[in-house]
């Protein structure tokens, strides 16, 4: 095939085309229609035998590409666990690109093969080790805390062994069957995370030197009075012990007399305070500090806090998109508060409440038209984001003013697709290619077809209300974006499709 600007933008846009039949799609899997992979096998849902196709690719470029889909179900990128090319394993493990939202777990068994690899189970040369595979897994977002929480009693010895890493969201029971196991090496690593809640351990492990580790451990593990005094005296990591939970009560009054208002502020968030502590926060002459004690009356719950923390000070320009992002380091913290508290928030005189409010996906139907009417954009933009309710109305405003979510927001069902004549001639490019897509536009988007922006061009040349001696003019032109739109047109028949892979070939 040719390599030539065109004929690459001929075979994406083939490759992309909604309508094109599995006989071109098989076609593009040949060697020649490498320039096609990225969009055939990564951005774009796959009939059933093309699935099949790529899975069994010999080249491992189709393989990998396929394990990165954001399109395809993690049952059908889950196969590809015991795939012979470490690349094409290690893809999978790191979930799929690019990440724009919380990515869908994998099946259990696909992880569990994952996790218990081992190196030399594959022949012949692997750029990576189980380990790394392993460790981008962890990090993918594509373990559920519900597979985690049943390691505990899974028979692998190895996987019992990796439930250590909850130690501090465990009971005292679930870490004692562990210190107790048969298995030396999950005892052994049990008995290694258990120096997390002893804090003489932790005092020992500390070091003095500052940097990740040793904030780690003041934000994390139990604290011992000695370790406390010593940062109180050296005005050292004040701010990491006064977010741990573990920090003496006494170390948690001194600290919320600070006089560094950030430290005092992370005071105020805290689930464990007495009232008259609170009540003294809530006067601090600090804003920020004031806000923080009253926006959350006693009793409170550490989940709660850390569900207040991912919203506070984030608005969605910086993107929260789920409240399961970010779990605290004590028990209960692998547990999202309860949706009720959310939809009270839905109702509180506080935006940043109803903003934490907005982002929980379990939100009841008519909490969520409320939130959607709220006065503060903020809370109408996280609704948007967070909820599979959230009205289309709201979507379309978050995309028209949230520039840098909007690739996440593009792979939401909600956002209208129609309907969107009046943003033809918006100054944002990226509104205008949404516009130059409708299909029930009152007229073709002819115009757009020569905007100075080659996205814009390649959406309005995919409309399919374009004339066929349109879509010919542009698949034979000179610009290569308006041809890539031309080709992804679902008005082009499967005779046209095959006639331009003949002509790049």
């Amino acid at each position: 095939m040719s390599t030539t600007p065109l004929a690459e933008a001929l075979l994406r846009g083939v490759a992309a085309n909604p309508a094109a039949p599995s006989e071109v799609l098989l076609r593009l899997l040949a060697r020649a229609g490498r320039p096609a992979w990225p969009v055939l096998c990564e951005q774009r849902a796959l009939p059933p035998d093309v699935v099949e196709a790529v899975l069994a690719h010999p080249e491992s470029a189709v393989r990998r590409a396929f394990a990165r889909s954001r399109c395809a179900a993690p049952e059908q990128r889950g196969r590809l666990a015991d795939d012979p090319e470490a690349f094409v394993r290690i893809s999978l493990a790191a979930g799929p690109r690019p990440r724009l939202g919380p990515p869908e777990p994998l099946p259990d068994a696909v992880l569990v093969a994952l996790l218990t690899a081992r190196d030399g189970d594959h022949p012949g040369e692997q750029r990576f080790t189980a380990g790394e595979i392993a460790e981008e897994l962890e990090f993918s977002g594509q373990i559920p805390q519900a597979f985690r929480r049943a390691l505990l009693t899974h028979p692998h010895p190895a996987l019992r062994a990796k439930a250590t890493g909850l130690w501090l969201w465990l009971a005292p029971e679930q870490r004692a069957a562990l210190l107790a196991d048969p298995d030396e090496a999950v005892a052994a690593a049990a008995r290694r995370r258990d120096r997390e809640l002893d804090p003489a351990a932790m005092e020992a492990d500390l070091p003095d030197r500052d940097g990740h580790t040793r904030n780690m451990l003041l934000v994390n593990y139990a604290v011992s009075h000695a370790v406390a005094e010593r940062c109180l005296a050296e005005r050292r990591n004040l701010w990491s012990l006064a977010a741990n939970p573990h920090t003496p009560a006494a170390a948690v009054a001194r600290l919320a007399r600070d006089p560094d208002p950030k430290v005092r502020e992370r005071v105020a968030a805290r689930a464990d305070l007495d009232p008259p502590l609170l009540a003294e926060l809530a006067e601090d002459p600090d804003e920020a500090v004031r806000l923080r004690a009253l926006v959350q009356p006693l009793p409170r719950t550490w989940p709660q806090r850390s569900a207040i923390d991912r919203v506070r000070g984030c608005g969605t320009a910086c993107g929260a998109r789920s409240t399961a992002e970010c779990v605290g380091p004590v028990p209960e913290m692998v547990r999202e508060p309860e949706t009720a508290w959310y939809a009270a928030c839905a109702d509180s005189p506080h935006p940043l409440l109803r903003r934490v409010a907005a982002t929980c996906r379990l939100l009841p139907e008519e909490v969520v038209h409320r939130l959607a009417a709220d006065p503060e954009p903020d809370v109408r933009h996280l609704l948007a984001l967070n909820h599979p309710l959230a009205p289309p109305a709201a979507v379309l405003d978050a995309f028209l003013a949230l520039p840098r979510r909007r690739p996440y927001l593009l792979t939401l069902p909600r956002l209208p697709r129609t309907g969107l004549a009046h943003l033809l001639g918006h100054q944002d490019a990226e509104v205008r290619a949404l516009a130059a897509a409708d299909p029930a536009l009152p007229a073709p988007p002819t115009a757009l077809l020569t905007d100075p922006d080659g996205p814009v061009r390649r959406a309005a040349a995919a409309n399919p209300l374009l004339a066929p001696a349109v879509l010919d003019a542009l698949l034979d032109g000179p610009d290569p974006d308006a041809a890539e739109g031309a080709a992804a047109n679902p008005g082009l028949p499967a005779a046209r499709l095959h006639a331009l892979l003949d002509r790049c070939g």
